[in-house]
């Protein structure tokens, strides 16, 4: 991973929208309604549209970017395409927040379609062909973006214990067991993807989200216990990697609900800084834990770690003023140092192909605005006597 004591470098967390035609030739693959002809178009949808999104990302200024999750149906549920063993019914995902308030369940996750077959059978790491072809084509994009190309890639996996969350073991008969088969499936994705030349970035909801999905009724003491086994978990399938080249992605679910269920981050963050990859992003823009900043200013983020904070919201369309994006930057510089900080976004803006809690054209405004943020959060900690209010906007 690349930070600057120079400046505040800009990133966001993998997924972007996709083209309209692409997402729906997605989910009609995903809910079998798709023909053979339309099949035939998917893989240059894929490559037309990753090369789109990397250049675009580079013409707005971000600085770390990735492929967008263009293949992806969803950035957790793609796996069961790449791994044998999940032939089970679909299984039922509980949200305790929205268990609480089911009337807006609907509203909150408009737009979700993905299968979600359970385990039951041995899981096997089968998708080496088409991991290769994602590389492949995201290679080709940024080559062919050549300057203009953000000047670090990223790609993102799912971690073994975001899996277990969306795909239900039927097999294995202990949630200790699944994730050892989990981590040691992904960790020959997990190594191609750094082998190729990319920084790998593993979403982690399970080790926030899971506190409201899988363990509503635990305690906190209890859910401490549960995903330090993840993050075990996580660095048995990492070991080989060089922690340097990897990040990853702390979430409390990407979805616009009550989130009242969520966890606190400074009951998990010791735990979740045990993690082998150095970067660690998380959400901190959203009304639930943009108040969040204060845990560092008394728990001491270790020596090898990078923060990328969300400085901006991925489940409204509001666009972020560039001086609430620059203030929000300021205050974790301010606690761990500039050198430490990367600006990103609390989560993807179409974390699954057809779920777009944002409107596509203001989700590029938005990074936008994280690009000016971080240039003008830049200028106010080199001159840090000189007040917020006083930083004018560029033109």
């Amino acid at each position: 991973m690349t930070s600057s004591a120079e400046g505040v470098l800009t990133t966001h967390t993998g997924s972007l929208p996709r083209p309209s035609e692409l997402a729906e030739l997605m989910v009609a693959r995903e809910t079998g309604t798709a023909n053979e002809e339309s099949l035939a178009r998917l893989p240059g949808l894929i490559r037309d549209a990753t090369q789109q999104v990397v250049a675009r990302q580079g013409e707005i200024g971000i600085d770390v970017g990735s492929d967008g999750e263009q293949g992806k149906i969803g950035y957790a549920t793609y796996v069961k395409e790449r791994m044998s063993g999940f032939d089970g019914e679909a299984g039922a995902l509980s949200l305790a927040d929205l268990d609480d308030y089911p009337e807006i369940t609907a509203q909150a996750l408009d737009g979700l379609v993905t299968a979600t077959p359970s385990c039951t059978g041995p899981v096997r790491y089968t998708g080496g062909e088409d991991l290769a072809q994602e590389l492949k084509e995201l290679r080709a994009a940024v080559d062919s973006a050549g300057d203009g190309a953000p000047s670090e890639v990223v790609v993102t996996a799912a971690s073994p214990g975001v899996i277990a969350i969306y795909l239900a073991d039927q097999h294995y008969g202990s949630h200790e067991a699944y994730l050892g088969a989990l981590a040691e499936a992904m960790r020959t994705e997990y190594e191609a993807i750094v082998a190729a030349g990319f920084v790998l970035q593993i979403d982690c909801p399970d080790l926030a989200m899971g506190r409201h999905a899988q363990y509503a009724d635990a305690t906190v003491a209890e859910f401490r216990r549960a995903i330090a086994g993840h993050i075990e978990a996580l660095n048995a399938a990492t070991a080989g990697i060089d922690p340097d080249r990897m990040r990853m992605h702390l979430c409390w679910g990407n979805y616009e609900s009550p989130h009242h269920r969520d966890v606190d981050l400074g009951d998990i963050v010791d735990i979740v800084m045990t993690g082998r990859p150095r970067g660690v992003l998380m959400e901190a823009a959203n009304p639930r834990h943009a108040h969040e900043w204060q845990v560092f200013e008394d728990y001491s983020l270790p020596a090898d770690k990078i923060l990328v904070p969300g400085v901006i919201d991925t489940c409204s369309n509001y666009i972020e003023h560039p001086q609430l994006v620059a203030e929000r930057i300021v205050r974790y510089a301010r606690s761990v140092g500039i050198e430490r900080v990367i600006a990103g976004t609390d989560c993807g803006f179409s974390t699954f192909a057809s779920f777009l809690p944002v409107h596509p054209r203001i989700a590029w405004a938005k990074l936008a605005s994280l690009v000016e943020g971080a240039r003008l959060a830049t200028e106010q900690l080199r001159s840090p006597r000189r007040p917020a209010h006083a930083v004018e906007l560029s033109a």
